[in-house]
């Protein structure tokens, strides 16, 4: 699992924020398009894309896109 690949699938998971705004470092919770919809599709990516679930008070206690990977890959 790549950090640049996560970061490229989450930004996947907006229709409307530029992919170039999502970084590592980015506090996700604080974009505009963030929303619980964002995060349950998120957690589906978690799922489909890496075989790992997650649940929203994983998902909530992350605070930058490098958290959730972190969370991700050490389940």
């Amino acid at each position: 699992m790549d950090i640049n690949d996560f970061v490229a699938n989450f930004a996947e998971q907006f229709d409307e924020t530029d992919p170039s705004e999502i970084q590592a470092s980015t506090a996700f919770h604080d974009l505009e398009e963030w929303s619980s919809l964002t995060g349950m599709a998120v957690i589906a990516m978690a799922r489909t894309q890496y075989g790992k679930p997650i649940i929203g008070k994983e998902l909530r206690q992350c605070v930058t896109v490098e958290d959730l990977f972190n969370l991700i890959k050490n389940k």
